[in-house]
């Protein structure tokens, strides 16, 4: 297990690749249809936009966060 200190960093590496795969893959559907390559070209468009995707969820996540605890009503 890791230590508590990298929850932020795991966060956004879980968060970021589950986004990017689904969202690479109804993209790459949209864009393409199911044609004979489309597992390939998914798997290329979830790599691309991992990579992207990982260090904006790291950024963003925490802005995310504290708008939204502004957005709810305290007890």
């Amino acid at each position: 297990m890791l230590d508590k200190k990298y929850q932020r960093v795991v966060f956004s590496f879980f968060m970021s690749m589950f986004m990017s795969f689904i969202m690479s893959f109804i993209i790459t559907y949209i864009n393409m249809g199911f044609i004979e390559n489309f597992i390939a070209m998914w798997l290329e468009a979830f790599a691309k936009a991992f990579v992207c995707a990982f260090p904006l969820v790291f950024i963003f996540a925490p802005i995310a966060h504290k708008i939204s605890l502004k957005c709810i009503k305290k007890d």
